[in-house]
């Protein structure tokens, strides 16, 4: 039945078709006459409506990439086009190749950053060098009235009436009015007062070529640098251009060159006046030196043959003031080179193109820093040298015997944290690994075992958050071990406290006053009592200097002793959660985890 209809139903939509199409059809074919109805009224009024022809629909294709913003067949525009590429005109994707970021990017590269080249100062500079078509106003007044605006013509001159042409090509701006001031005196020599002026630098054209990004001819002053034409020309390749060999190029000769890494060190770079048709040629890159780490300027860097010296590389490098080897990996007849060797060894040493250089801080530390913690009155570091122990750090600290427990003194170590946190990652590990590679023999315990799966990856992701403290237990029983202290290590003076801290699966997480004859089982009491996945049976004792044990409410459990943990003031009580051995396999491995955390951290996950 439900067949049936639906095929009539296709029947009926294949019977409207052509309905739909011949309607759209007139609709459009109304709208093309009402539109040119309107185009004919608006071109003349008395202008009859002729029946529609095919000739009459606008069929013009626009090429892939043309916009709306460029001229159409025919039509001619004067304003610059600001980047925008014309239909089927290569572009910068298209024909540069595509490279990865440089980790050590060319030294001077960072001068092609930013807009400077569209920065320019107002007015003329004194030293720039008047060309053809320039123009220069001129005033004379008193017994000879005159104010007009000459041009400079093609062979360097100016015309003035009754004085005649005065060559002014190649005069610095600052000199103009002294020039032709000169030249007018020479006629009207008295009562004639002189004012000269230069108004405008012409443009000149200058070609930009070898390895830049936008290679091409460019407008710009005659008094523009070099780093402002090839700044307009997109600046240097990093990976085919010379930052060092530049030449300025007129009439087939080189009429200067450019060093980009003498202007960044020394802030020099070739005075040129620029003529229209000059080159500017940047060479190919040459010898590259990559300096990777351990300096100041840790670039990519070009050099001649004759600087490859390691005294060069330290000049440009700038190593740290603490550098004291370097590393130098290289090629050296075709075989692997490497040396490792002291900064002053190493400015003797003979390059070769291609070597990469590092520079390495590798004293052995004599001197160290040790931090202070807790109760204590002073400095909260102290500089130590190399093999001090304990108790020499322990004479040179003041602390205050009322307020200060220098019986349960600690330390917290980074290499001990390290290594708590590598334990605990290689127990998350192994909980993974045994749970999602368990085998699964049926249906149900799939659905079982993908909701530990999921149960597992929460408490995984939780317990990789927790940062191990590094606690190294050294005082026990009012003794303190003598161990060698580490660089960086805390030294922790508890402060003395009448409190026991109770937190975990308990109720009321709080802290309560020490009470000698209270066991453990009447703190969780004042803390609440126990949550309903409290473990009863293993709670944690974490005492002030560090040490762990485990206590238990249950008398009747293994676990216990035949008096319950005897605790003193400033210790913590942490219940530790239960695990619901129904829902998880790992339970044994999960438990572990916890107690890990728990010790490393001070931190039960919940």
């Amino acid at each position: 039945m439900k067949q049936r209809i639906f095929c009539r139903l296709l029947a009926t939509l294949f019977m409207l078709l052509p309905m739909i199409s011949a309607a759209q059809s007139l609709e459009q074919l109304q709208q093309l006459r009402d539109g040119q109805q309107q185009q004919s009224t608006s071109n003349s009024g008395t202008s009859a409506i002729g029946a529609v022809s095919p000739l009459s629909v606008n069929t013009q294709r626009t090429l892939p990439g043309g916009g709306s913003g460029l001229p159409e067949t025919g039509q001619y525009v004067t304003q610059p086009r600001n980047g925008q590429p014309l239909p089927g005109e290569p572009t910068f994707e298209t024909v540069f190749p595509q490279q990865d970021p440089m980790d050590n990017p060319p030294f001077a590269a960072n001068l092609f950053i930013g807009g400077f080249e569209s920065e320019r100062s107002t007015g003329l500079n004194d030293n720039y060098l008047v060309a053809p078509g320039d123009k220069i106003s001129i005033w004379l007044w008193g017994a000879v009235n005159f104010a007009d605006v000459v041009t400079v013509d093609n062979q360097g001159n100016i015309f003035i009436p009754n004085i005649g042409p005065v060559r002014v090509a190649n005069t610095p701006a600052g000199s103009v009015n002294q020039t032709v001031t000169r030249h007018i005196r020479q006629v009207y020599t008295n009562d004639v007062s002189i004012y000269v002026n230069l108004l405008t630098s012409t443009p000149v054209s200058v070609f930009v070529s070898g390895p830049v990004l936008r290679p091409g001819q460019y407008a710009g002053q005659a008094s523009d640098s070099v780093l402002y034409y090839l700044k307009r020309a997109g600046g240097i390749d990093f990976t085919r251009g010379s930052f060092r060999q530049i030449e300025v190029i007129r009439d087939d000769k080189v009429i200067a060159s450019a060093d980009l890494y003498q202007f960044v060190r020394d802030g020099e770079l070739p005075e040129v006046a620029f003529k229209d048709g000059d080159v500017i040629l940047v060479h190919p890159i040459g010898n590259t030196i990559v300096v990777e780490t351990g300096a100041r300027n840790s670039f990519t860097f070009e050099f001649s043959d004759e600087e490859l010296q390691g005294k060069t590389v330290n000049y440009f490098a700038r190593p740290g003031e603490f550098i004291s080897h370097v590393s130098v990996a290289g090629i050296r007849n075709r075989t692997q080179y490497a040396r490792y060797l002291t900064v002053d060894d190493f400015e003797s040493l003979a390059l070769r193109p291609g070597d990469t250089v590092e520079y390495v801080d590798d004293h052995e530390p004599q001197i160290y820093r040790i931090n202070i913690a807790g109760a204590h009155a002073g400095a909260s570091q102290i500089m130590v040298d190399k093999g001090t122990r304990l108790l020499d750090v322990l004479d040179h600290i003041a602390v205050d015997p009322k307020l200060a427990d220098t019986s349960n003194v600690y330390l917290r170590r980074e290499s001990v944290a390290q290594k708590q946190k590598e334990i605990i990652e290689q127990s998350l590990q192994r909980l993974e690994r045994s749970v999602f590679t368990a085998p699964i023999s049926s249906s149900g315990e799939g659905t079982i075992r993908a909701q530990e799966a999921q149960l597992v990856t929460d408490f995984v992701a939780r317990a990789r958050e927790i940062e191990p403290l590094g606690r190294v237990v050294v005082s026990e029983n009012g003794n303190i071990a003598n161990i060698l202290l580490e660089p960086n290590d805390t030294v922790v003076i508890p402060e003395v406290s009448d409190l026991v801290h109770v937190g975990g699966e308990v109720l009321l997480p709080q802290s309560v006053v020490f009470n000698p004859d209270a066991t453990t089982e009447d703190y969780v009491a004042w803390a609440g009592g126990f949550t309903q996945r409290a473990d009863d049976e293993r709670i944690l004792i974490i005492r002030k200097n560090g040490n762990v044990e485990f206590d238990s409410i249950d008398k009747g459990n293994w676990l216990s002793d035949s008096h319950s943990a005897n605790l003193e003031a400033g210790d913590q009580v942490v219940v530790m959660p239960a695990i619901d051995t129904k829902t998880l396999q790992a339970v044994k491995d999960i438990t572990q985890i916890i107690y890990q955390i728990a010790v490393a951290a001070n931190v039960a996950i919940d």
